[in-house]
């Protein structure tokens, strides 16, 4: 945790992305989990996704104003499936460019939330450069958050935990699966969530497949006499800033 909250304040998670249905695919088991245990989560989504991620909508022949409307409404949809708060940066993909106005809103966004943890990309995704873009401008913003005379409005935060979710290509952007979330019990809401984003149908079934493959390595990791259930369903994730514990667990 950042700091110590009132009894009533609910913990906050922020997620940080670079396209509208990133956080879908990548973090939807970790939202939706969090939702269900009555924390606010909010989504920065930096773009919509609208050049690089929408060929077929380009393909039908809609314009670049329909297409981030398209995306948009998916992307509402979905976090509000996933029992979470969107907010468009509209920052315009392919390339991602960080600006000193779109660090400006996203320290403003970190101090009103308040995150006790921070979701974002991974460092390195040789095939899409603005999911580095986005990684870069999430940790800088978590930072400059922190720094008392930075001129923003809000209290300044504390250090929330980090964790980069997975990437489409894990082999090919250095990922490596340091923690797995058993989303089994969220799962059928995360493929609702999925389901919302007919512009990018083609990863539904990529996802659930990976979402498998990681529940089998969840169970492999974690003993056979913790009652799993046969078909679990996890998340990857990895962290890069220490854990903090009292304890080895």
């Amino acid at each position: 945790m950042t700091h110590a909250h009132a009894p009533t304040t609910p913990r906050s998670t922020l997620v940080v992305t670079a396209h509208a249905g990133d956080f879908v695919w990548r973090a939807g088991g970790a939202i939706a989990l969090a939702a269900a245990r009555g924390e606010k989560v909010t989504i920065a989504c930096l773009t919509f996704g609208e050049r690089g991620e929408s060929a077929h909508a380009w393909r039908e022949g809609k314009d670049l104003a329909q297409i981030k409307a398209l995306r948009r409404d998916e992307a509402e949809r979905a976090a509000s499936t996933l029992g979470a708060e969107v907010r468009f940066l509209d920052a315009g993909d392919h390339p991602l460019l960080p600006t000193p106005e779109l660090t400006d809103r996203l320290v403003a966004l970190y101090r009103e939330t308040q995150p006790d943890v921070v979701l974002t990309h991974p460092a390195d995704d040789p095939y899409n450069g603005d999911h580095p873009a986005a990684h870069r401008m999430a940790l800088e913003a978590r930072i400059l958050a922190q720094a008392i005379g930075y001129p923003a409005d809000g209290e300044v935060i504390g250090a929330p935990p980090v964790f980069y979710f997975e990437p489409h290509q894990p082999e090919m952007s250095g990922f490596r699966p340091e923690v797995l979330l058993d989303i089994t019990e969220v799962w059928e809401t995360k493929r609702k969530a999925m389901e919302c984003l007919a512009a990018q149908r083609h990863l539904w079934d990529y996802y659930t497949d990976l979402a498998v493959r990681r529940g089998v390595q969840l169970r492999r990791n974690a003993g056979p006499n913790l009652g799993l259930a046969h078909r679990t369903l996890a998340e990857a994730y990895m962290r890069p800033y220490p854990q903090i514990a009292k304890e080895l667990a």
